[in-house]
């Protein structure tokens, strides 16, 4: 391709009625022919998971992985960034990067997290933290004062080379649960574990990495989406009761 322009794409789109959703199923031949027209525009290696027509304006998702970016039908311009519909304000290119980042809630490895049950615990989320994370703390704070729900806690360490040392010694505590809690609200350190104590440290960095968690706090909800970042309260709620919602309905 000899052509290619990368920057932010804000279009200013009028599409009178709902957007249809990109859906998974076989590629069309026009969608085919972009597709081999685009890809040498990636490096080698690099594999595109689908082309797709899109309703706006006659652009094509390319999408690799979770990164979504659009080209024209002869694939002499690959875009990247959003596309804004200019009268409601819908993040298009948000909402299918969102979905298309969700998780199955019940293949995370729970048994390698910490937990906390207030209540009842029938809301159920997942959170990424980090034992250095300020903003996590403060967002310790949001969690201990809900009810009715249980917090798994993954101690994802990706801040601080000391993170894994606070995690391990944490993990190893008699009350685990307990230690993190002392340390994040309390500011008081674990005792030091033993050297024989094995920690799930490098399978949740793994995972994290997987998931392409790139911070501190981030939430996942029971429906499988998530939320980058320290939520206040009502957000949280609101959040937690749309997951819920999406769960029955699926």
């Amino acid at each position: 391709m000899n052509k290619m322009i990368q920057g932010l794409l804000v279009m200013a789109l009028a599409l009178g009625g709902s957007i249809v959703s990109t859906v998974a199923m076989a590629e069309t031949p026009q969608e085919a022919a972009v597709r081999k027209l685009v890809q040498p525009t990636f490096r080698e290696g690099v594999k595109i998971d689908s082309v797709t027509k899109t309703p706006y304006s006659g652009l094509y998702e390319v999408r690799v992985g979770s990164d979504v970016m659009y080209t024209d039908e002869k694939a002499q311009y690959l875009f990247t960034g959003e596309i804004i519909d200019a009268k409601s304000g819908t993040n298009y290119t948000k909402a299918r990067i969102d979905d298309l980042s969700k998780v199955k809630f019940s293949d995370l490895p729970l048994d390698s997290a910490l937990k906390m049950v207030k209540g009842d615990g029938k809301r159920v989320i997942a959170v990424f933290e980090d034992p250095n994370c300020g903003f996590c703390k403060q967002f310790r704070k949001t969690l201990t004062s809900m009810d009715n729900i249980t917090v798994y806690t993954f101690m994802y360490n990706i801040l601080a080379e000391d993170s894994k040392t606070k995690s391990k010694n944490i993990w190893c505590s008699a009350d685990r649960n307990k230690a993190w809690d002392e340390w994040m609200l309390n500011g008081k350190v674990a005792p030091e574990a033993p050297a024989n104590c094995t920690t799930p440290n490098d399978k949740i960095f793994a995972l994290g990495q997987k998931l392409r968690v790139t911070g501190t706090p981030s939430v996942f909800f029971s429906d499988g989406s998530r939320a980058p970042g320290m939520l206040d309260m009502k957000t949280l709620e609101s959040k937690i009761a749309a997951a819920a919602s999406n769960t029955k309905a699926n």
